[in-house]
């Protein structure tokens, strides 16, 4: 039995909830998955996998033998990223979740990142809160960009490396397009956002919750006539109908391109939320984390990245 494959198979397994779903991310036949995983409960000597008609979780025993598992393959990759890496060029993947509001910022990171080190290869994910915490804390991501106030509802121990602070506007169609770009217009109160037909994101976005406690605050009640999970799909209902959206800056700054859009910063209350990256404190760090983590503590990009999305530095 290889044990690194069946530790692989079986994290897979607990990513998708479906033994033909996992077999294919793992580039195997289902039977195959299967028997590995059979074999990996005859050498623990334990049961692994509940299984039914179809996947039914992992038994307590389980749970401990995928966790020691998602150790192990995060040791594999830093042990590959350090023999493939020289002293000053670092090499391998890094996975980087970003909450929606935050991933135009992460996709700057990256591009900086690679730039600085030609043989990264980072990946940028848009997740929930949640899953974004999950996926810190089972190791299959490296660096999440998230509301770091939310820490404590990660199930590990999170380190954060704070980056800039996350403020708000309407957006809206403007009444006179601009001949450049989209402007920034005078501010409005969120009482008065909260009149207007608006897009916001769903419910269990952790960004909604806060828009929510914004115009809850203002002592008012809001609700959306179009949610959506989607970031792009928020600006071009915007674009493309008679609807406003709550957007943070770094969002404003990605449509900055359309001038038929206006923004509007959003005062009374003044609502400002910290954005960070935040890792794994207990797991060890990879090469192309210990360079991620070198970028994200240096305040030139950030400051760079400012410059283009009116972001309020932490």
């Amino acid at each position: 039995m290889n044990l690194l494959s069946s530790m692989r198979y079986l994290v897979a397994l607990n990513e998708h909830r479906h033994f033909a779903r996992a077999a294919e991310a793992c580039h195997i036949t289902q039977p195959a998955l299967s028997n590995a995983l059979r074999a990996l409960e005859a050498e623990f000597s334990v049961v692994i996998v509940r299984r039914g008609r179809t996947f039914a979780g992992l038994t307590p025993e389980g749970e401990q033998v995928l966790a020691a598992g998602q150790r192990m393959l995060h040791e594999q990759q830093v042990l590959q990223q350090s023999l493939k890496s020289t002293e000053h060029s670092p090499a391998g993947g890094l996975v980087i979740g970003a909450v929606p509001t935050a991933v135009p910022i992460a996709a700057r990171f990256a591009a900086m990142l690679q730039a600085r080190h030609p043989l990264l290869m980072p990946v940028v994910l848009s997740l929930s809160s949640s899953e974004l915490e999950a996926r810190l804390d089972n190791l299959s991501i490296d660096l999440g960009l998230g509301y770091t106030e939310r820490m404590a509802h990660g199930g590990a121990k999170l380190q954060a490396v704070q980056q800039y602070i996350e403020h708000y506007f309407l957006l809206r169609r403007a009444s006179v397009p601009h001949p450049q770009e989209l402007q920034i217009g005078e501010s409005i109160s969120w009482q008065s956002a909260a009149q207007q037909p608006l897009c916001l994101l769903t419910p269990e976005m952790h960004n909604r919750t806060i828009v929510n406690a914004a115009f809850a605050s203002a002592g008012c009640a809001v609700t959306a006539i179009i949610e959506t999970n989607s970031i792009l799909t928020m600006a071009l209902s915007v674009v493309a109908g008679q609807v406003c959206s709550v957007m943070p800056g770094a969002l404003v700054a990605a449509v900055r391109g359309y001038r038929e859009l206006e923004a509007l910063p959003l005062v009374s209350p003044q609502v400002r939320t910290p954005i960070g990256f935040m890792r794994h404190a207990q797991a060890r760090a990879s090469r192309a984390m210990e360079a991620a983590l070198a970028l994200a503590e240096d305040g030139h990009w950030l400051r760079h990245a400012a410059t283009h999305s009116g972001l309020m530095v932490a």
